[in-house]
């Protein structure tokens, strides 16, 4: 009996977790797209969404910096940049001539740029302690 009550546990533990993680899936911000258009389109917002919501987090850090830390900030920023700016176009280059390659490019900066964001905001909640 004890083996049947374990083997259930083995067997529902992971089916549970399963049904729970796709019931808080994300859903894709592109999806309802219809043509690589409005795919390079609706990519290309997402890229201006997060870029301004990381510019408002920079901001938020500027204004807890002394000087010395802007401007060593500045140039972090600026070295960020031309890597986040120069990576995605390496990735887009491999569907260089094709219709997609906008997207890739708009989806490489999308997702470079909400990561940087999680950085800058990881930065305030340690300075904020």
């Amino acid at each position: 009996m004890k083996l049947v009550i374990i083997l259930l546990i083995f067997l529902l533990v992971p089916i549970g977790a399963f049904a729970l993680g796709q019931g808080q899936k994300k859903s894709e911000p592109c999806a309802d797209a219809q043509t690589q258009a409005d795919m390079n389109i609706c990519w290309g917002k997402e890229y201006k969404a997060a870029d301004a919501t990381l510019n408002q987090v920079y901001a938020q850090l500027m204004r807890k910096l002394d000087e010395a830390d802007k401007t060593q900030l500045k140039q972090v920023e600026t070295a960020w940049l031309k890597y986040r700016d120069a990576n995605c176009e390496f990735v887009g280059d491999q569907y260089k001539g094709g219709s997609m390659r906008p997207m890739i490019v708009a989806m490489c900066l999308a997702d470079t740029t909400r990561n940087r964001t999680v950085e800058l905001r990881n930065q305030i909640k340690d300075r904020d302690q």
